[in-house]
């Protein structure tokens, strides 16, 4: 088996960084594999082969963190050596170095995750390919906080391998320190995680479990609904001066009279799902099937605009050749701006957001008694899943029933 260890070239220049390069010996052949880490001589413990730093340093962080992706390769060279030993092949230096080489390039966190982003675009999975990018951005955020005074720049990158407890532990501290809510730096960690799981299961690396010490739950958020007295100022207001806020104060009704319809299937809901006095569709979260009566109520907001241009039903996606996704998601960033103003002109304290609708809804329903099998606690079951169970199960006319009193109560 092969021998690596960690050197130190001193710069030719004096009070310049030398180079950091690694010592692979094989079958009494020697070679050499360059880093990219430089450090000091002052940095550079010679008797024990290792980067110091002091207490004092002003490049501590940097040392340090030079020092743990200096493991992290003598870690995977060890492994590789051991890999290729194993196999009872006859291999060289040169070949761990290669080895070495070719991981670093192709099976890294980033080139991984941009990979995995792909095929759920491919495969129509838009939504779930938009989690994964922003959990590389913040992923991206991070390490590059970690190294840029290092000389690494933005875009540093790291084995798959190398995300050891350490690292996440330290990505979650990160979230903290800048007052990141805690089911934000879950959901960053539980996508993070799936990650690594399907490197696991590639066989590309060995699962050492990384994520056992920072948090993957799900915390209970605080009540976002509003009583049926405040959606009824909300409907009572006048705005017919202020297109702008009229448009979003609808967009708002309309969500709390397709009882909390989501923003992303409102905006995709298309003129052929409404059928027959019904609305008929299925959410774009999970697929599941939905059956909402069409009440005269929605036939008014609908009335207010221009027939759609295009196939959909309300006027959020109404040009035909945009990118849609993008309208849509511009029209939601401009809808709950407005809202806010809305809520300043009620005088509601909670950030007010097409999203409260939901929430209202919920509540509202749950006082007008509607069981909980249908609805439990304004959307507060820990799974999703569960309550599209109980949903499944249940007649539509009884779900309709209670929505007609709920929007009859405004």
């Amino acid at each position: 088996m092969a021998s690596v260890k960690v050197m130190f070239r001193p710069s030719s220049v004096t009070g310049r960084e030398g180079k950091i390069y690694y010592q692979i010996i094989h079958e009494r052949k020697v070679r050499q594999l360059v880093s990219d880490y430089k450090v000091y001589p002052s940095e550079w413990d010679a008797s024990r082969s290792r980067v110091i730093t002091s207490r004092e340093s002003e490049r501590k962080s940097v040392v340090l963190s030079i020092r743990e992706r200096i493991r992290w390769d003598v870690e995977r060279l060890t492994k590789i050596d051991r890999r290729l030993y194993a196999n009872g092949l006859v291999y060289t230096a040169d070949d761990v170095i290669d080895e070495f080489n070719r991981y670093t390039q192709e099976y890294t966190l980033f080139n991984f995750m941009e990979n995995i982003i792909v095929r759920l675009r491919q495969n129509g999975r838009v939504r779930t390919s938009e989690t994964y990018k922003s959990t590389l951005n913040s992923i991206r955020k991070f390490l590059a906080s970690r190294n840029s005074d290092g000389g690494y720049g933005q875009n540093v990158d790291v084995a798959l391998d190398s995300l050891t407890p350490g690292l996440i532990e330290a990505y979650e501290a990160w979230h903290k320190e800048r007052g990141v809510a805690p089911n934000t730096i879950s959901f960053y960690n539980r996508i993070l995680r799936a990650v690594y799981n399907r490197a696991v299961e590639d066989e590309i690396i060995e699962n050492r479990n990384p994520f056992r010490h920072v948090y993957t739950g799900i915390d209970k958020t605080v009540k976002r609904a509003l009583p049926l007295p405040v959606i009824s100022k909300i409907k009572a207001l006048d705005l017919s001066v202020a297109c702008p806020l009229d448009y979003a104060r609808d967009m708002f009704l309309m969500s709390f009279y397709l009882r909390g319809m989501s923003f992303v299937d409102m905006a995709f809901l298309k003129k052929a799902d409404l059928r027959n006095g019904y609305v008929i569709y299925r959410r774009r979260k999970t697929g599941q099937q939905l059956i909402i009566e069409w009440t005269k109520e929605m036939q008014m907001v609908l009335d207010k605009y221009p027939e759609n241009a295009t196939d959909y039903l309300l006027p959020i996606i109404k040009k035909n050749g945009t990118n849609e996704r993008y309208s849509y998601r511009n029209a939601g960033y401009s809808i709950n701006r407005n809202l806010k103003i809305i809520a300043g002109m009620v005088g509601i304290s909670i950030p007010l957001t097409l999203y409260v609708a939901r929430h209202s809804w919920a509540s509202a329903a749950k006082a007008k008694g509607i069981p909980l099998s249908v609805i439990s606690e304004g959307m507060g079951h820990d799974s999703e899943a569960t309550t599209q169970i109980y949903l499944a199960s249940l007649d539509t006319s009884v779900v309709d029933r209670a929505n007609s009193l709920i929007i009859s109560s405004l």
